[in-house]
């Protein structure tokens, strides 16, 4: 993450005509939406500086400081832009207090993006000077050109062998778009089918039609034929050992969404409720695990795993003692074996397949499903989650109630 020194900071906020630096007087009123636009259009980097953007909090549009007081509150909710979920793909971007002209400030710095375009509550903001607007279908495209020639994760890959024809049409234009876009930006003419797949990075370019690894996941016909490993192997055993006989078993395939709905409505089915009606006046029920908790665990190895060079499934054991959820591959990037599971410190191996999990609706922040499921795990009574991560595998163990 590059920081910049003090008089690069002077240069930006006395240059009132550039393109790379925002300033705000407080975070208040509307300014945390229009920060978030700002954070969107810088993320973009439309012009191709490839430099990183900077938005001043605490300067009025002169670039003189307001003297705005910089406090421990401000900071956290400035660096909350980065992780509620609202701007998609989850933008690289810093925050700091420093001192300018004699006074604190906020100052956040935003990276150009490495996937192009991003939006912000599905509307694509770009920067032309000091001008900020909505990116038409001529930007759009440009911004999609610009993503191939960067270095991708591999969950925007190509898959050569697949085809536009793989991916489901129908579930692409009735389920994805009108939760990824807003309507306004969907009812303007002008963007083929093949461009708004490359705009949610589904295949590799408008012009290249290659499917990619989260479009085949996302609204791939049957994305098991090109990613043989990505789905989920259940068992029930009756016991508390895997050679104990099994009583349910199923390999869960599909789309993300199927996958994950398929698998949450098999942990419900045997998540049985008990209710006691003799030891109050009214019905007592009891859950051996809160199925918040199996969700979001089960979304973590989803979203977490690794897809490339591996044929393993994330595997679900539920034992009579224990629920184990393997996902193939060890921490990544900022999470190391020694903080995993710590709160604040998180990365993403996969940052377009939570785009996708992120608009289809099963992740509302990032970086809390961890903190979220031993909260749950706690209110219910039971155990708190174990975690047992080597290179090669992260594997959280739910055990039963006190």
């Amino acid at each position: 993450m590059q920081r910049l020194t003090d008089e690069e900071l002077l240069g930006l906020l006395n240059d009132t005509e550039s393109d790379r630096a925002e300033r705000k007087e407080s975070f208040k009123g509307d300014v945390p939406k229009k920060a978030r636009q700002a954070v969107c259009a810088f993320a973009n980097d439309f012009p191709g500086h490839n430099k990183p953007g900077i938005l001043f909090i605490g300067a009025n549009d002169k670039g003189e400081p307001c003297g705005l007081d910089i406090t421990d509150q401000l900071l956290l909710s400035l660096a909350d832009m980065k992780t509620d979920g609202n701007i998609l793909p989850l933008p690289v971007l810093s925050v700091e207090k420093r001192i300018l002209k004699g006074l604190a400030m906020a100052v956040v710095t935003v990276m150009p993006s490495d996937m192009p375009p991003v939006k912000f509550e599905g509307r694509i903001w770009i920067r032309t000077g000091p001008r900020r607007s909505l990116a038409n279908a001529q930007e759009e495209r440009i911004l999609n050109e610009k993503r191939r020639y960067k270095n991708l994760p591999f969950d925007i890959y190509p898959v050569p062998s697949a085809k536009v024809s793989d991916l489901s049409r129908v579930i692409f234009e009735n389920e994805y778009l009108p939760q990824a876009f807003a309507q306004d930006v969907l009812e303007e003419n002008g963007r083929s089918y093949e461009e708004r797949l490359a705009s949610c990075r589904m295949i590799v370019g408008p012009d290249e039609f290659t499917p990619t690894v989260v479009g085949l996941l996302a609204v791939g016909k049957q994305p098991q034929d090109f990613l043989p490993g990505a789905y989920i192997q259940f068992l029930r055993i009756d016991g508390i050992e895997l050679a104990d006989p099994v009583i349910d078993e199923e390999e869960i395939r599909g789309g993300l969404v199927e996958m994950l709905r398929r698998a949450e409505e098999k942990l419900k089915a045997h998540n049985r409720v008990a209710v006691d009606i003799t030891s109050a006046s009214t019905h007592q029920f009891d859950v051996p695990y809160p199925q918040s908790a199996l969700q979001q665990i089960l979304y973590n190895a989803v979203l977490h795993r690794t897809y490339e060079s591996t044929n393993s499934p994330i595997r679900v054991y539920w034992f009579n003692d224990r629920i184990e959820i393997n996902s193939p591959g060890g921490p990544y990037g900022n999470v190391t074996i020694e903080n995993f599971g710590r709160p604040g410190i998180t990365d993403y191996r996969n940052p377009n397949i939570a785009d996708v999990l992120k608009t289809y609706g099963f992740i509302q922040a990032f970086g809390r499903g961890i903190a979220t499921a031993r909260r749950a795990m706690q209110e219910n009574g039971n155990l708190a989650p174990t975690f047992e991560t080597n290179q090669s595998a992260v594997v959280c163990v739910l055990r039963g109630k006190l």
